[in-house]
């Protein structure tokens, strides 16, 4: 028996929001909505929450890239219930459309699969906090704190371009723990960030407004010779491991992303206000003990106190419209129960397909579904026995434009997390690496060129080679790769159709969740134009004050 029909039916039928997906917009909004009094019922097709931003077991996550990387199903399976319609509405069946692409998994060890259980993966990474950004602040807000953990970042290193990864001197307590510099260096390195802060409150309007790279050229170089560093060391280090440029900054008429000078600021004062801010976080970075979708499963645990129903295990298979097709109605599950609701979001991967008859017969154009991708992002995964820095069991990992290649013109951005985080089997570490791409070629060279400077390759184990662990003891500096999964992610914003249907978009390719969490608050306020985004009360404003929160376990 189908497991959808086993479900008892829902009730209530009628909503003012039906949500289809669990990633972190979707759950945002559930929650917001949740909270300004809606009634909002949340489903997802998947066993697990999260969606495209969960955190899953080693063999859960390559099945749903494997099935995610399959060509699209424009219709409902033939064992589901048939579409029917009353002579009041419509039905036009709901598909999917194919997000990822190009996947190539390596399985040089056993090890990795033979625990798989004890993995938990993110599907987007990296991502990781810093301690006074948005996400930061909407969690203390909400309160969903109680509901995650976090542990910091220990460091973070930039590829020299030589082969070498250099500490970044981000922070006191990494001035004062890098071993390549003299004692009179590190105090004046110690002034090197006031330094620059201060030349930034000196800046006209019209400094605001050009390259951020030139702003550093033309006010920074008296200082870079004070502080025994060159110009495009700071440069690097201040574009790259501190801004979390994308692309090449220095190269502005290739740059498809350039940073303004106000924009560089405003993430320069970020960092600098993030380190510190909570006495148990060492650095600016932080990272959620259990993976990133402990954040998606947070908000929705928020949305349930608020009174949202969820379901998960139970697909959409087609849209409820009027008879003339124009106007949404509802939704028909897989178990065929029918929902009434007069506001729909779908996760991006949904699609509403134009060439089934009743497509056509509905009259829905080539416009009704999502936009077309507008980029991608090169995502990696890998699963080594030693850390890529000994002294660091959780760092990031920086490779600046032409620092692997001198073609590269995108930054690739590695983030390691050991078993003192809640990912993997002890003596185990994991490693994510992102890029933006324009095709696979291009964004697995990129992967591929990190992982090379990396780890190590090893062979499968074997009689001969009396097993994995031998051979990583005979490898030179680098970690010893077990295991790798590249990937290719397209990149999809917020869409709507019919003034009443939305797709959500697919996790960005930035580090950090600013710009997410900016559009699902700008999307919420079109779906409820009199509604708080959160209402701030007495309980959210003492969570907001640093001195009575800690994220650190």
């Amino acid at each position: 028996m189908d497991e959808t029909t086993s479900y008892p039916p829902i009730d209530p039928s009628n909503f003012d929001l039906i949500v289809v997906g669990t990633g972190l917009p979707e759950s945002i909004i559930a929650a917001a909505s949740s909270a300004a009094g809606k009634t909002v019922l949340h489903l997802d097709p998947n066993p697990f929450y999260g969606t495209h931003s969960a955190s899953l077991p080693l063999d859960d996550f390559i099945s749903f890239l494997r099935s995610q990387s399959q060509s699209p199903s424009p219709s409902p399976s033939p064992s589901q219930p048939p579409l029917q319609t009353s002579d009041d509405d419509s039905s036009v069946p709901l598909g999917t459309r194919r997000l990822y692409s190009d996947l190539e998994i390596k399985s040089l060890s056993s090890e990795p699969l033979d625990n798989s259980r004890k993995f938990s993966l993110d599907l987007v990474a990296p991502r990781a906090f810093l301690c006074a950004d948005s996400m930061i602040e909407l969690i203390l807000k909400t309160g969903i704190n109680q509901y995650m953990e976090f542990k910091s970042v220990d460091a973070s290193f930039v590829s020299s371009g030589e082969g070498k990864l250099e500490s970044v001197p981000d922070s006191r307590s990494a001035i004062f723990k890098s071993r390549s510099l003299l004692g009179p260096e590190k105090y004046q390195l110690m002034n090197f960030f006031k330094h620059v802060q201060g030349i930034f409150a000196n800046g006209s309007e019209e400094d605001l407004e050009i390259p951020f790279v030139e702003f550093l050229t033309k006010r920074g170089s008296g200082f870079y010779s004070a502080v025994f560093m060159s110009q495009e060391k700071q440069d690097r280090i201040i574009l790259y491991t501190i801004a979390w440029a994308d692309h090449d900054q220095e190269n502005l008429e290739l740059c498809k992303d350039v940073i303004s000078t106000k924009s560089g600021i405003n993430r320069l004062a970020l960092y600098h206000s993030s380190i510190g801010r909570f006495p148990n976080a060492n650095g600016a970075v932080i990272y959620p003990i259990y993976g990133q979708g402990e954040l998606s499963q947070a908000f929705c645990r928020r949305a349930a106190v608020k009174g949202c129903i969820y379901v998960l295990r139970m697909p959409v298979i087609a849209l409820l419209m009027d008879k003339d097709g124009r106007t949404y109605q509802g939704v028909r599950l897989a178990s065929g129960q029918e929902l009434i609701s007069p506001q729909l979001i779908l996760a991006p991967s949904f699609a509403i397909p134009t060439t089934s008859p009743r497509a056509v017969e509905v009259k829905i154009s080539n416009d009704k579904s999502p936009s077309d991708a507008e980029g991608k992002v090169a995502r990696g995964i890998c699963i080594a026995k030693n850390s890529i820095k000994p002294e660091a069991a959780n760092c990031l990992v920086f490779f600046p434009p032409r620092s692997l290649y001198p073609e590269q013109i995108t930054s690739v951005r590695v983030l390691q997390l050991s078993s003192n985080v809640g990912v993997c089997p002890p003596k185990t570490f994991v490693t994510y690496l992102s890029a933006v791409c324009d095709d696979a070629v291009e964004g697995k060279k990129l992967l591929n060129a990190a992982i090379n400077a990396l780890f190590s390759m090893a062979v499968s184990s074997s009689p001969e080679n009396n097993g994995i662990d031998n051979l990583c003891e005979h490898t030179e500096e680098k970690p010893c790769l077990l295991w790798s999964a590249l990937y290719i992610q397209d990149l999809t914003k917020f869409h709507g159709v019919y003034d009443s249907i939305r797709f959500t978009p697919m996790p960005d390719e930035h580090l950090h969740y600013d710009d997410i969490l900016d559009a699902t608050e700008k999307f919420f306020k079109e779906l409820f134009p009199n509604e708080d985004f959160f209402t701030v009360t007495s309980e959210s404003e003492e969570r907001l004050d640093d001195r009575n929160t800690e994220l650190d376990p």
